[in-house]
Protein backbone atom coordinates (compact mmCIF):
# COMPACT_ATOMS: atom_id res chain seq x y z
CA UNK A 1 0.00 0.00 0.00
CA UNK A 2 1.44 3.58 -0.67
CA UNK A 3 0.71 6.06 1.56
CA UNK A 4 -0.05 9.76 1.40
CA UNK A 5 -0.93 10.92 4.71
CA UNK A 6 2.07 9.03 6.69
CA UNK A 7 5.52 8.40 6.40
CA UNK A 8 7.58 5.26 6.90
CA UNK A 9 11.23 4.89 6.88
CA UNK A 10 13.73 1.94 8.07
CA UNK A 11 16.95 2.37 9.34
CA UNK A 12 18.74 -1.03 10.43
CA UNK A 13 16.03 -2.85 12.81
CA UNK A 14 14.25 0.82 13.63
CA UNK A 15 11.23 2.19 11.44
CA UNK A 16 10.22 5.69 11.97
CA UNK A 17 6.61 6.14 11.60
CA UNK A 18 5.44 9.86 11.23
CA UNK A 19 2.09 11.71 10.88
CA UNK A 20 2.18 13.59 7.70
CA UNK A 21 -0.72 16.25 7.46
CA UNK A 22 0.75 18.90 8.88
CA UNK A 23 -1.05 21.80 7.66
CA UNK A 24 -4.26 20.36 10.17
CA UNK A 25 -1.48 19.24 13.16
CA UNK A 26 -1.85 15.92 11.70
CA UNK A 27 -5.59 15.18 12.51
CA UNK A 28 -7.18 11.61 11.50
CA UNK A 29 -8.94 11.35 8.91
CA UNK A 30 -10.64 7.98 7.36
CA UNK A 31 -7.44 7.52 4.63
CA UNK A 32 -5.25 8.14 7.67
CA UNK A 33 -6.08 5.88 9.75
CA UNK A 34 -7.00 3.21 7.10
CA UNK A 35 -3.05 3.95 6.64
CA UNK A 36 -2.14 3.80 9.61
CA UNK A 37 -4.04 0.02 10.33
CA UNK A 38 -2.01 -1.25 7.19
CA UNK A 39 0.87 0.03 8.61
CA UNK A 40 0.89 -1.17 11.76
CA UNK A 41 -0.30 -4.58 10.80
CA UNK A 42 3.31 -4.26 8.04
CA UNK A 43 5.61 -3.14 10.61
CA UNK A 44 4.46 -6.03 13.15
CA UNK A 45 4.96 -8.31 10.37
CA UNK A 46 8.73 -7.59 8.98
CA UNK A 47 10.95 -9.49 10.85
CA UNK A 48 13.79 -6.75 10.41
CA UNK A 49 11.85 -4.35 12.22
CA UNK A 50 12.68 -4.54 16.34
CA UNK A 51 11.23 -1.27 17.11
CA UNK A 52 8.98 1.50 15.87
CA UNK A 53 9.74 5.48 16.62
CA UNK A 54 6.18 7.34 15.84
CA UNK A 55 5.94 11.23 15.49
CA UNK A 56 4.07 13.86 13.54
CA UNK A 57 5.34 16.16 10.86
CA UNK A 58 5.71 19.80 11.50
CA UNK A 59 4.16 21.66 14.59
CA UNK A 60 1.73 18.99 15.92
CA UNK A 61 2.43 15.41 17.10
CA UNK A 62 -2.09 14.38 16.11
CA UNK A 63 -4.86 16.81 16.93
CA UNK A 64 -7.41 14.12 17.28
CA UNK A 65 -10.13 13.08 14.97
CA UNK A 66 -9.97 15.08 11.67
CA UNK A 67 -14.11 16.70 12.00
CA UNK A 68 -14.01 17.88 8.68
CA UNK A 69 -12.77 15.04 6.62
CA UNK A 70 -15.33 14.95 3.61
CA UNK A 71 -15.03 10.88 3.62
CA UNK A 72 -16.54 10.89 7.55
CA UNK A 73 -19.79 8.49 6.36
CA UNK A 74 -23.32 10.26 7.37
CA UNK A 75 -24.43 7.36 9.38
CA UNK A 76 -20.87 8.19 11.99
CA UNK A 77 -23.66 11.35 13.14
CA UNK A 78 -26.28 8.97 14.42
CA UNK A 79 -23.66 5.85 15.07
CA UNK A 80 -20.25 7.58 16.55
CA UNK A 81 -19.43 4.53 17.98
CA UNK A 82 -19.52 2.56 13.89
CA UNK A 83 -16.14 4.70 13.44
CA UNK A 84 -14.47 3.53 16.11
CA UNK A 85 -15.34 -0.28 15.87
CA UNK A 86 -14.19 0.11 11.86
CA UNK A 87 -11.00 2.46 12.23
CA UNK A 88 -9.97 3.43 15.50
CA UNK A 89 -10.23 0.78 17.81
CA UNK A 90 -8.13 -1.74 15.42
CA UNK A 91 -5.27 0.64 15.16
CA UNK A 92 -4.91 0.70 19.04
CA UNK A 93 -5.26 -2.70 19.53
CA UNK A 94 -2.53 -3.40 16.63
CA UNK A 95 -0.12 -0.98 18.80
CA UNK A 96 -0.68 -2.68 22.12
CA UNK A 97 -0.41 -6.38 20.85
CA UNK A 98 2.68 -5.52 18.72
CA UNK A 99 5.57 -7.71 20.02
CA UNK A 100 8.03 -4.61 19.09
CA UNK A 101 8.27 -1.03 21.46
CA UNK A 102 6.82 1.90 20.10
CA UNK A 103 8.46 5.13 21.45
CA UNK A 104 6.01 8.06 20.89
CA UNK A 105 7.84 11.63 20.07
CA UNK A 106 5.55 13.86 21.25
CA UNK A 107 6.44 17.05 19.35
CA UNK A 108 3.60 19.46 19.61
CA UNK A 109 -0.38 19.35 20.97
CA UNK A 110 -1.15 15.61 21.45
CA UNK A 111 -5.49 15.47 21.48
CA UNK A 112 -8.13 13.64 21.62
CA UNK A 113 -7.15 10.49 19.72
CA UNK A 114 -3.85 12.02 18.91
CA UNK A 115 -2.92 11.92 22.63
CA UNK A 116 -4.49 8.30 23.06
CA UNK A 117 -2.04 6.99 20.25
CA UNK A 118 0.63 8.76 22.75
CA UNK A 119 -0.83 6.77 25.64
CA UNK A 120 -0.38 3.40 23.48
CA UNK A 121 3.08 4.10 23.27
CA UNK A 122 5.14 2.09 25.11
CA UNK A 123 7.33 5.11 26.09
CA UNK A 124 6.43 8.26 25.31
CA UNK A 125 8.95 11.48 25.17
CA UNK A 126 7.51 15.00 24.67
CA UNK A 127 8.97 18.16 23.42
CA UNK A 128 8.56 20.84 26.67
CA UNK A 129 6.31 23.13 23.91
CA UNK A 130 4.00 19.96 24.03
CA UNK A 131 0.15 19.71 24.59
CA UNK A 132 -2.02 17.03 26.14
CA UNK A 133 -5.90 17.14 25.77
CA UNK A 134 -8.69 14.85 26.48
CA UNK A 135 -11.33 17.24 24.33
CA UNK A 136 -14.21 15.12 24.32
CA UNK A 137 -16.19 16.44 26.92
CA UNK A 138 -16.18 19.63 25.28
CA UNK A 139 -18.30 18.10 22.44
CA UNK A 140 -20.44 16.16 24.11
CA UNK A 141 -18.54 12.96 23.31
CA UNK A 142 -16.17 10.38 25.66
CA UNK A 143 -12.47 9.63 25.80
CA UNK A 144 -11.67 7.06 23.26
CA UNK A 145 -8.93 5.30 21.74
CA UNK A 146 -8.72 3.23 24.82
CA UNK A 147 -8.44 6.51 27.46
CA UNK A 148 -10.65 5.77 29.78
CA UNK A 149 -8.49 2.30 30.23
CA UNK A 150 -5.07 3.90 29.73
CA UNK A 151 -5.85 7.10 32.48
CA UNK A 152 -7.04 5.30 35.40
CA UNK A 153 -4.04 3.62 35.13
CA UNK A 154 -1.30 6.15 34.41
CA UNK A 155 -2.47 8.93 36.80
CA UNK A 156 -5.23 7.35 39.21
CA UNK A 157 -8.96 7.42 39.03
CA UNK A 158 -9.31 11.35 40.39
CA UNK A 159 -6.82 12.89 38.00
CA UNK A 160 -8.35 10.23 35.01
CA UNK A 161 -11.77 11.50 35.58
CA UNK A 162 -10.81 15.33 35.40
CA UNK A 163 -8.55 14.89 32.33
CA UNK A 164 -11.54 13.45 30.97
CA UNK A 165 -14.80 15.85 32.68
CA UNK A 166 -13.08 18.96 32.80
CA UNK A 167 -11.43 18.67 29.78
CA UNK A 168 -8.29 20.89 30.48
CA UNK A 169 -5.02 21.06 27.88
CA UNK A 170 -1.88 20.26 29.95
CA UNK A 171 1.76 21.31 29.22
CA UNK A 172 4.26 18.17 28.77
CA UNK A 173 5.99 19.00 32.08
CA UNK A 174 2.84 18.69 33.91
CA UNK A 175 2.05 15.46 31.77
CA UNK A 176 5.16 14.25 33.23
CA UNK A 177 4.45 14.51 37.06
CA UNK A 178 1.84 12.93 36.63
CA UNK A 179 3.30 9.89 35.38
CA UNK A 180 1.22 9.83 31.89
CA UNK A 181 5.12 10.05 29.61
CA UNK A 182 8.09 8.87 30.47
CA UNK A 183 10.19 11.87 29.95
CA UNK A 184 10.17 15.77 28.52
CA UNK A 185 13.24 17.32 26.79
CA UNK A 186 13.96 20.72 24.90
CA UNK A 187 12.32 20.82 21.58
CA UNK A 188 15.61 20.92 19.64
CA UNK A 189 16.69 17.74 21.45
CA UNK A 190 13.18 15.57 21.24
CA UNK A 191 14.11 14.04 17.78
CA UNK A 192 17.52 13.32 18.81
CA UNK A 193 16.52 11.80 22.10
CA UNK A 194 13.80 10.12 21.46
CA UNK A 195 15.72 8.23 18.25
CA UNK A 196 17.87 7.54 20.78
CA UNK A 197 15.84 5.64 23.12
CA UNK A 198 14.04 3.87 20.02
CA UNK A 199 17.53 2.76 18.91
CA UNK A 200 18.75 1.02 22.17
CA UNK A 201 15.19 -0.81 21.89
CA UNK A 202 15.77 -1.79 18.63
CA UNK A 203 19.15 -3.14 19.71
CA UNK A 204 17.85 -4.76 22.24
CA UNK A 205 17.24 -8.55 23.25
CA UNK A 206 13.83 -8.52 21.04
CA UNK A 207 11.92 -11.40 22.54
CA UNK A 208 12.79 -10.06 26.18
CA UNK A 209 11.24 -6.95 24.88
CA UNK A 210 8.03 -8.65 23.38
CA UNK A 211 7.46 -10.45 26.68
CA UNK A 212 7.62 -7.52 28.92
CA UNK A 213 5.16 -5.87 26.93
CA UNK A 214 2.89 -8.86 26.43
CA UNK A 215 3.41 -9.78 30.63
CA UNK A 216 2.24 -5.87 31.49
CA UNK A 217 -0.65 -5.72 29.08
CA UNK A 218 -1.97 -8.71 30.66
CA UNK A 219 -1.24 -8.00 34.11
CA UNK A 220 -4.03 -5.44 34.42
CA UNK A 221 -6.76 -7.62 33.76
CA UNK A 222 -5.75 -10.85 35.90
CA UNK A 223 -4.72 -11.44 40.15
CA UNK A 224 -1.00 -11.84 41.25
CA UNK A 225 -1.24 -15.43 41.13
CA UNK A 226 -1.56 -16.11 37.60
CA UNK A 227 0.58 -13.50 36.50
CA UNK A 228 3.25 -14.75 38.57
CA UNK A 229 2.91 -18.26 36.91
CA UNK A 230 2.99 -16.26 33.35
CA UNK A 231 6.03 -14.72 34.21
CA UNK A 232 7.89 -18.24 35.40
CA UNK A 233 6.70 -19.11 31.58
CA UNK A 234 7.88 -16.30 30.71
CA UNK A 235 11.30 -16.45 31.77
CA UNK A 236 11.43 -20.21 30.94
CA UNK A 237 11.16 -19.42 27.43
CA UNK A 238 13.95 -16.18 27.56
CA UNK A 239 16.42 -18.01 29.44
CA UNK A 240 16.72 -20.68 26.84
CA UNK A 241 17.06 -17.73 23.85
CA UNK A 242 20.29 -16.83 22.30
CA UNK A 243 19.93 -13.41 23.65
CA UNK A 244 19.86 -14.85 27.20
CA UNK A 245 23.31 -16.50 26.89
CA UNK A 246 24.71 -13.67 25.04
CA UNK A 247 23.78 -10.83 27.56
CA UNK A 248 25.20 -13.09 30.49
CA UNK A 249 28.13 -13.70 28.52
CA UNK A 250 28.59 -10.01 27.83
CA UNK A 251 28.04 -9.33 31.45
CA UNK A 252 30.84 -11.60 33.11
CA UNK A 253 33.28 -10.19 29.93
CA UNK A 254 32.57 -6.74 30.74
CA UNK A 255 31.18 -6.05 27.08
CA UNK A 256 28.41 -4.69 25.37
CA UNK A 257 26.20 -7.65 24.58
CA UNK A 258 25.47 -7.71 20.78
CA UNK A 259 21.76 -8.79 20.65
CA UNK A 260 20.37 -10.48 17.35
CA UNK A 261 16.60 -10.96 18.41
CA UNK A 262 16.12 -14.79 19.04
Amino acid sequence: MSYSTILVARDDGLATLTLNAPDKLNAVSRRMIAELKDCWEALAADSQVRAVLLTGAGRGFCAGADLSDPDRGSGEASDSGSALEKFFNPVIRLMRAMPKPIVAAVNGPAAGVGMSFALAADIAIAAKSASFLQAFARIGLLPDGGSTWFLPRLVGEQRARALAMLAPKIDAQQARDWGLIWDVVDDDALMATATEVARRLADGPTLSLARIKEAMNRAAGQPLDRQLDLERDFQRELGRSEDFREGVAAFLAKRKPAFKGR
